[in-house]
């Protein structure tokens, strides 16, 4: 296996990235300098994600690195943030040879340009041997001071909302595992494109302050992570099932299969928004839509302060559906 030094390897492969940003050093540093824009707070998030649990070993190289990125932004979309930059630490595996990652590299280049933010800095270092490749991404962002998306202000009453389509990315890790029945290439495709290259939803984020009471993006599930919202907002909520936004690949998935109902509502790795916003503000969710090119959808309500904090989804015939999966739990 051939692979660059640790120094050649920035600076010949993330260096370029770090340009746009004087704060950056070049990545000659030991640090990075950043200051948010006046009347502005900073809004720092990261995630890690690991081979053979966050990602498959023969996922596209580039794709993992987009993938790395966009789950974070996905974070900061939640907070309504605009992304300012980001840091990168690698933990190369056994396999990660520089053809891995040059790939990795225009990947996440091509994502840096595509959402116009620098990479400000890192680390990088090598696993033991057989160990994973491990990617960690920190995200800064910034808003108006006062003006972040919280989980704790859902209020009884409010509409429960979420963006885009539901459950797709489940089903797209299910058809990369061989674990679903022939289907369309066309659907296929677009199934596992929803699992490997997620769409945070920033501008949507964004317009969503001092609108939405609460909002987070979905990475556990539908159900569950409407539950978070619910524990920290002290109340419950109710989900209507044929409201749920479901594209025509998973259509195609519940006709044949029902039981797929359980990757819809507790499936993950969507990287939706789900949001509460007063009933008030209706009339808004067509223009903010339109106004994002977001898909919106209205599926349920804010039920009350009943102490129990509970998700409920509520069938065509008024009954409630039992979710088998409670969402993923990192161990």
């Amino acid at each position: 296996m051939t692979r660059r030094p640790e120094f050649e390897l920035i600076a010949t492969l993330f260096a370029p990235l770090a340009r746009s940003c004087p704060g950056a050093l070049s990545l000659m540093d030991d640090a990075a300098l950043v200051s948010p824009s006046p009347g502005h707070e900073l809004v720092v998030t990261t995630d890690t994600l690991i081979a053979g649990v966050h990602f498959l070993d023969d996922d596209p190289p580039g794709q993992v690195a987009q993938k790395a990125l966009r789950v974070n932004l996905s974070d900061l979309a939640a907070k309504g943030a605009r992304p300012i930059g980001v840091l990168q630490a690698l933990t190369l595996g056994d396999k990660t040879d520089d053809t891995f990652l040059e790939s990795y590299a225009r990947g996440f280049a091509d994502d840096l340009r595509h959402f116009n933010i620098p990479l400000l800095g890192g680390d990088t270092t090598s696993a033991p041997p057989g160990g994973p490749l491990v990617i960690t991404i920190t995200a800064l962002g910034e808003l108006p001071h006062g003006t972040a998306l919280l989980r704790g202000g859902a209020q009884p009453g409010d509409l429960l909302c979420v963006s885009g389509t539901i459950g797709d990315a489940a089903l797209g890790l299910r058809a990369l595992r061989d674990q679903l029945p022939p289907a369309s290439e066309t659907h296929r495709t677009e199934l596992v494109r929803r699992y490997r290259v997620p769409e945070p939803r920033l501008a949507l984020g964004q317009a969503l302050r001092g609108i939405a009471t609460a909002c987070l993006d979905i990475s556990d599930g539908l159900c569950a992570d409407v539950g978070h919202i619910c524990t920290v907002s002290r109340v419950s909520a109710e989900i209507v099932w044929r409201t749920i936004p479901i594209s025509q690949a998973a259509q195609r998935r519940l006709s044949d299969d029902p039981s797929e109902r359980s990757l819809i509502l507790g499936g993950g790795d969507d990287y939706e928004l789900a949001f509460t916003v007063p009933p008030a503000y209706r009339t808004r969710l067509s223009e903010l839509a339109e106004q994002t090119a977001t898909p919106i959808a209205v599926i349920g309500r804010v039920t009350g302060r009943d102490g129990k904090c509970d998700v409920r989804v509520m069938g065509d015939d008024g009954r409630e559906i039992v979710v088998p999966a409670g969402g993923y739990v990192h161990h």
